[in-house]
């Protein structure tokens, strides 16, 4: 049986290419600014303050909360989000050290 696609990859080269799928959708960085700048957010704020269908929302939620960027708890018929600051530094470094190799030792393709 053959190994799959990300069992050729390190751990690293697969959680950075995760965290960029969910940068990768501009509805999720959109939740995510919005949880950022009010530090808490309640699903149905997130319908009128984005735009989208309510399933939508549900399901970028339901990838962000599955890569551990964002959590939430239940209080009493919504689901109240935030960052999850531990995923967030981790990401953070993950993504710092890859982008800030060094490339004074690569030619300068034109």
């Amino acid at each position: 049986m053959g190994i799959t696609k990300s069992e050729i990859f390190t751990d690293q080269q697969n959680e950075i290419a995760l965290i960029a799928k969910a940068f990768g959708h501009p509805a999720r960085v959109a939740i995510l600014q919005h949880i950022i700048k009010t530090k808490t957010c309640i699903c149905g704020d997130l319908v009128q303050e984005i735009g989208l269908a309510q399933p939508t929302i549900s399901q970028h939620l339901k990838e962000l909360k599955n890569l551990g960027l964002i959590s939430g708890n239940v209080e009493g018929t919504s689901v109240c989000y935030c960052i999850n600051h531990k995923k967030w530094k981790e990401a953070l470094g993950l993504f710092k050290e890859f982008l800030e190799q060094n490339l004074n030792d690569q030619p300068n393709c034109k």
